[in-house]
């Protein structure tokens, strides 16, 4: 108590300040929202799984039974909310988010789904749902009038299917109007430049659930992964600066180098990606063998060649020295086109005379080979329509049945062709340009057949998937066509040394990470440009042309440099393998490392072969063990390179070889006996086609009876 009259004395109280009001950042509600969610998902997965065994929720919400790597992605996509599934082509993407979506319909958290997809693939959804659900679905065609009444509708199906031309345009009236729960993106890669309309017009939809599917996040740079993945979520890798910041390196002039840093960016989108390769989970997927026909120009397509690819040099040798303008540019790329559309034929070229095409009758000889066996269906690739019309006149001319599948057909008739193809057995080809190289699945067919190269190894695959995939029971041979000593003949080791780099970042791969090294910039398009063409720059010495035969000058190389201590040297191809194997016994185990350093010296025109090097104790061992069958030495082709010592004694015949030496005997036999009944009849020409079936038949079983390559 202040006692009377002394409160003058004491000053008086300070006024009660307002209370302090927290700042609370604008974002955190994005974030608050994103944990819920993430919470949520992990309770209606524990749910969704206890309930499986309780019996309350289906183990399959398709009417198919999904394989155990499918259901496997199909929970990662439904249960990552926003998730990219990476199966190689084959494994059946289409379905494991077709799978999800029902699921997420079942749970009661969806029910407008918006699949974005290319304009060649939207009967193929619609198939594929009709397949695999009872859910309803609607393709969207026509004007963009009677689209947007198609977003308007009140009660929409389940699956709405558009393209992402009709995304470009369309976005804002799908957000508006059909707001979808899910957005299902296919063959995404068409958003794998950040820059373009499509990819910012579909950067626009809104949903709360996103699966994207593609086979090849990565085709050339990591910067398409980038795009990719900032649709399913912009802050897992951030800013597109922090990230060129995280992993490039800059040079002087601050331009991207070389990469850095990649193990780091694999375990950043490791939450959001699931990727699965062929041989990771189908042990039964059929063998592929890929063949490379190498066929000569005529006189008259050489020098037409020659004259643009002079043109291009000049070009190319002009931009060693400044940089070259944008129609100089545009020119050389133009060039380029044309120089490849002369390696198939000039008269591709509009207005063009020569009708040479020496790739015509190599194809015949092909087709000649694979139409004997009446069951074989072969598809044939092109880039050029052109190219096909010629595939497709020798087809008329020999009454042979084809489907056409270009971008000249329109979209509603593709099904039918497509249909044709898998249910006809007298359609027996399907000629297609790369309008049919995604999505499609046509394991009917066991060839296929590229007429050329495209520039980018991912198409190549993608051309192939549509036949060596999933559900496919028959072994698939695939033919490239490839004009000898062009651009087409160099592009081999391009179309590899692309793999490197999407090998190491999806698929773990180190001694990928390792390799990949970035191509950038002017320089290096031209020094690509210069190893194709075999240009010489300006002042520099023309360089050694490499061996014919690489392994044989690597074993002579050897022979000379080690003398006695060189024992053996043989070449060996595995099954199931296309590298081969160099094979190299020592007397003296000590000059191992020479044989290494010969080895890495030698010109193996790309990809090397595996070298193996055994002392002579190893090597008599092993072959001692095979004598008395202890071992198995399983090969499909062996060839001294030199030395005397014998070759290893044949693999003994595995029970699987015997029964099908045994079946191609036995078809052999049923063949023969048809052509013997047609001619007989007097149709000898109608017995020709078994006679040549059971030819093969029999050479077949001889090759596997000798551990021959087969024919």
């Amino acid at each position: 108590m202040i006692p009377e009259g002394r409160c003058e004395e004491f000053p008086p109280c300070p006024p009660k300040s307002p209370p302090k009001r927290n700042r609370i950042p604008q974002d955190v509600e994005p974030v608050l929202e994103s944990r819920r969610h993430a919470e949520e998902r992990i309770v209606l997965r524990r749910d969704y799984e206890t309930g499986v065994i309780e019996g309350r929720h289906p183990e399959h919400v398709t009417l198919c039974p999904l394989y155990p790597y499918q259901r496997e992605g199909m929970l990662h996509l439904a249960f990552a909310e926003r998730a990219l599934l990476a199966d190689e082509m084959g494994l059946g993407k289409t379905i494991q988010a077709i799978a999800a979506c029902a699921l997420l319909h079942h749970l009661g958290k969806a029910q407008r789904v918006l699949v974005v997809t290319p304009a060649s693939l939207k009967s193929e959804w619609e198939e594929q749902i009709r397949k695999f659900t009872t859910l309803t679905q609607r393709l969207i065609f026509g004007p963009r009038s009677t689209r947007a009444k198609c977003y308007a509708d009140p009660t929409p199906p389940f699956f709405t299917i558009v393209n992402y031309e009709q995304v470009v345009s369309d976005s804002l009236d799908i957000n508006a109007h059909l707001k979808p729960d899910i957005i299902v993106l296919d063959e995404a890669q068409r958003i794998k430049n950040w820059a373009t309309k499509t990819a910012q017009a579909v950067k626009r939809l809104e949903s709360r659930y996103a699966f994207v599917l593609t086979g090849t996040p990565i085709e050339n740079r990591i910067d398409e992964l980038y795009s990719i993945v900032d649709f399913l979520d912009p802050e897992l890798l951030g800013p597109l600066f922090r990230f060129n910041r995280a992993f490039y390196q800059f040079d002087e002039k601050g331009r991207p180098s070389e990469y850095r840093d990649l193990p780091a960016l694999r375990e950043r989108v490791r939450p959001v990606l699931l990727r699965r390769r062929k041989h990771h989970v189908e042990t039964e997927l059929p063998e592929r063998t890929d063949r490379n026909h190498f066929v000569q120009l005529t006189p008259a397509m050489r020098a037409e060649y020659d004259e643009y690819k002079q043109t291009v040099s000049q070009l190319v040798q002009k931009s060693l020295r400044r940089p070259l303008t944008k129609k100089e540019s545009d020119l050389m790329m133009i060039l380029l086109g044309i120089m490849r559309m002369i390696c198939d034929s000039p008269s591709i070229i509009k207005n063009h005379d020569c009708q040479d095409c020496p790739k015509l009758h190599e194809l015949a000889r092909v087709l000649d080979e694979c139409l004997s066996d009446p069951d074989v269906k072969v598809i044939i690739f092109s880039e050029w329509e052109g190219m096909l019309k010629k595939v497709r006149d020798w087809a008329d001319k020999h009454s042979i049945r084809y489907a056409w599948h270009t971008g000249s057909v329109p979209q509603q008739k593709r099904r039918g062709e497509i249909t044709a193809f898998r249910e006809d057995p007298d359609c027996r080809l399907f000629l297609s340009t790369d309008s049919g190289g995604v999505g499609l699945n046509l394991q009917h067919a066991s060839v296929v057949i590229n007429c050329d190269l495209p520039w980018n190894p991912a198409r190549l695959e993608q051309r192939i998937a549509r036949a060596w995939r999933k559900h496919q029971r028959r072994p698939v041979t695939v033919v490239n066509l490839i004009a000898e000593n062009t651009l087409e003949h160099a592009m081999l080791e391009t179309l590899a040394n692309k793999m490197t780099l999407a090998e190491g970042v999806l698929d773990g791969t180190e001694k990928s990470l390792s390799e990949a090294k970035l191509k950038r910039g002017r320089e290096a398009n031209i020094a690509r440009l210069q190893q194709i063409l075999s240009i010489v720059p300006e002042g520099k010495a023309t360089p050694k042309a490499p061996p014919a035969d690489p392994s044989l000058a690597f074993a002579e190389r050897a022979s000379e440099a080690l003398g006695q201590s060189l024992l053996h040297c043989q070449e060996v191809i595995l099954p199931g393998q296309t590298t081969p194997v160099i094979l190299t016994v020592l007397r003296d185990p000590t000059r191992a490392a020479a044989v290494s350093a010969l080895f890495y010296q030698t010109d193996w025109r790309g990809n090397p072969p595996n070298l193996h090097i055994l002392d002579e104790s190893t090597w008599s061992a092993i072959q001692h063990l095979a004598t008395l069958g202890l071992v198995t030495l399983n090969t499909r082709a062996t060839r001294a390179l030199t030395g005397d010592a014998p070759p290893p004694p044949k693999p003994a015949l595995t029970p699987e070889q015997i029964q099908r030496i045994s079946d191609l005997r036995a078809f052999a036999a049923k063949k023969e006996k048809v052509a013997q009944l047609l001619i007989a009849a007097d149709l000898a020409e109608e017995a020709e086609p078994h006679q040549k079936a059971a030819t093969k038949a029999l050479a077949t079983a001889q090759a596997i009876e000798d551990r021959l390559p087969e024919p």
